[in-house]
């Protein structure tokens, strides 16, 4: 199921308004948080934290639309959408991030379509490629003039 941003949105599980919940929350399908979440960990497909939605834990789900406040790392396997009343606090790993105007962010940010391999890895080996070691470049001129 698809999370649809409109004033409707569609969710299989919501934590209300004047919900709070503590613990580690896993959820199988989609969660919109519009209340309090703090705990260990918080799984589910596909997560809306609406504004007034307020978490405190670390975060994994498929994809993720932000439009209240997270403390806690966020890996998302396919996109985030900060919406622009968003406010993080935390590192975020995913292949796209969508950062609207307005949004606050504070973390570092890993972009990549193979989260498995740090993204470190992943630009070190694609600079190696075809690399110019500047002794055999200037033997190899000398040898063609």
């Amino acid at each position: 199921m698809a999370i649809a941003k409109t004033a409707g949105d569609v969710a299989s599980n919501v934590i209300g308004e004047n919900s709070y919940f503590t613990g580690t929350f896993i959820i199988n399908g989609s969660l919109r948080i519009d209340g309090r979440f703090e705990g260990k960990h918080l799984q589910a497909d596909q997560l809306y934290i609406g504004r007034t939605g307020r978490i405190k834990t670390n975060i994994v789900a498929v994809s993720i639309i932000v439009e209240g406040l997270i403390i806690g790392n966020i890996n998302a396997s396919s996109r985030i959408l900060l919406m622009p009343t968003a406010k993080v606090y935390g590192d975020i790993k995913t292949p796209e991030l969508i950062i609207q105007n307005g949004v606050i962010l504070e973390g570092r940010c890993t972009i990549a379509n193979d989260l498995r391999t740090s993204a470190k890895e992943l630009i070190e080996i694609e600079y190696e490629k075809n690399k110019i070691i500047p002794e055999e470049f200037l033997e190899h001129r000398k040898k063609n003039s």
